[in-house]
This record gives structure tokens, sequence and C-alpha cells, in this order.
């Protein structure tokens, strides 16, 4: 930069009447980050949906979700009215949105057909053999709520409950225009793991350390096991991962989750951990 420049400038912004802070503070937003991350919750039990949704805006951090009508907290379901006016705020935000399939069922697949063992809503609890057909209505179900709450489409993602799935589900999803999204080794928050063997603490310090550049990381908005509740370390850790100079962006940004890529090439079928 010659000599001056930064004061000349100054003038010139001061002339066209646009605030100096705002330059210095986009400035600084533009060299700040040098490494992305994917924060993604799935719906589990809705209990810390506001506490987390607080904790997103605080930081301007952007998000994916993955919506299935799981059963909440409060003894509704998460994709009923009754949380419309939540799930609007979050389109109002800018986050991303994909399926966890309706009833939340766990997928395997025997032959040509896709076995869905639901954990809520009709057949739950039961294994029911699908077809590629059948399994689309059950992926696009979650969609058709949410836009009658928010007038807003899912994007063409989709998680599988547990991240259980193999070729015969991601060819169907694949086939109605889901890709599959998995997450990161060191993505996997353990949220959902016994908070006696695994503290938040660690928890929180192993994620700091482990996150790397393009990482996509899972949470949920609520889970029933876990005594001592991960959601409060979603702040320190979107703070820690900032000193680190991450940014967040939803997969809607993501390189691999493009509408021009063939969606092929997008689909994970790596196992979960647990649910």
């Amino acid at each position: 930069m010659l000599p001056g420049s930064d004061f000349l400038l100054r003038t010139l912004l001061q002339a066209l009447a646009i605030p100096t802070a705002v330059w210095v503070t986009s400035a600084a937003q533009a060299t700040a980050c040098s490494a992305t991350a994917y924060l993604t919750f799935d719906t589990g039990n809705m209990r810390h949906a506001e506490e987390i949704a607080a904790t997103l805006l605080k930081h301007d951090a952007k998000a994916s979700f993955f919506l299935a009508n799981e059963k909440t907290a409060r003894g509704d379901y998460a994709l009923d009215p009754s949380w419309a006016p939540y799930w609007r705020a979050r389109v109002a935000e800018g986050h991303a949105f994909g399926s966890h399939t309706w009833r939340h069922g766990r997928i395997s697949s025997r032959g040509e057909l896709i076995t869905y063992q639901p954990q809520f809503g009709v057949g739950q609890g039961r294994t029911l053999n699908m077809s590629a057909a059948d399994f689309c209505t059950e992926l696009r179900r979650p969609g058709i709520a949410f836009h009658e709450h928010t007038g807003r489409s899912l994007d063409a993602i989709w998680r599988a409950p547990g991240g259980r799935v193999n070729a015969p589900a991601i060819a169907a999803a694949r086939e109605c225009g889901f890709a599959h999204v998995h997450w990161a080794d060191a993505g996997f928050l353990g949220d959902e793991l016994p908070s006696e063997s695994q503290p938040n603490a660690q928890l929180l310090k192993n994620a700091l350390a482990g996150v790397r550049d393009g990482d996509v990381l899972l949470a949920h908005l609520g889970i029933w096991s876990r005594k001592d509740p991960f959601a409060p370390m979603i702040d320190p850790l979107i703070a820690g991962l900032k000193q680190r100079g991450f940014c967040f962006k939803t997969l809607k940004q993501h390189p691999d989750y493009q509408p021009s890529r063939p969606l092929g090439r997008l689909a994970s079928t790596a196992p979960a951990r647990i649910r």
C-alpha cells in the first residue's frame, strides 16, 4: 500500500458518506476467516431449540437444520403448527434446512427394498419394507409441513437418523433430488453420549482442538438421554472456533452441495456413531 493511501481511502469514504467504522468492520471480516465450519443440527427433542437459536444469532453464525417430526420435550412434535413461529424465525435468519425423514426411522436395506423402522408415528417400532417411491414420500414429508409453516421449501439435502444408511436409500433419495450429508469425525460433537463418561468440558476441548477447515459438525436441538446437556457449550464452541479463524456457513454454501454438482457424487455412506 502506498504511503498515506489508508488516510486517503478513509477521506474518500467520509466524502461519500460511508462511515469509516463500516469499512473497518468489513475489512476485518474479509480477512478474519481463514477456515470454514458447517454447523448442523438434527431436531431431537427440541428442548434446547430456542437456546441454540439465540446462540447462533448472538454470533451471527449460520447453520443447517435436519428436520424430522420427532416428539418434543413439551409433548408435541417438531413439525406441528405450534413450532411454526420457531421455523419461520430460522428461515428469516438465513439458515439451511434438510430432511431427517418424517418418522425419524432407522434405515437399512435388504435386496432392492429399504427397511425402515419408524421411531414415531404410524408403524412406530415396526420394521417396514419400503420401495424407492415409498421412501421418497417419507423423505419429502417434512418439507411439506415445513412449507406449510414457512412458505419455504427444504434444501436438497438429507441426513439419515443416526447416520446409518446404505446404497438403496442413497439411490432412492438421489432420484427424488436429495443428497445425503454425514459429518466429519471431529465434527461429531458428542451431545448424545453419556455425560457421565463424556463431560461437556472434554467434548468442548476435543472439538476446539480437532475441527478442521471444511468440517461438517453435528449436534441436536435436544437429546433425551444426556443428563448434562451439551447445548450451553455451543456458545464457547463457536467463540473458540472464531478465535481460530473459523467462519460458519450453511450447507448451501458447501462446495459438495451446490445445485450444479451431480447428486451421485455427494452422498456419504459412512456409518454413524450411536444415536
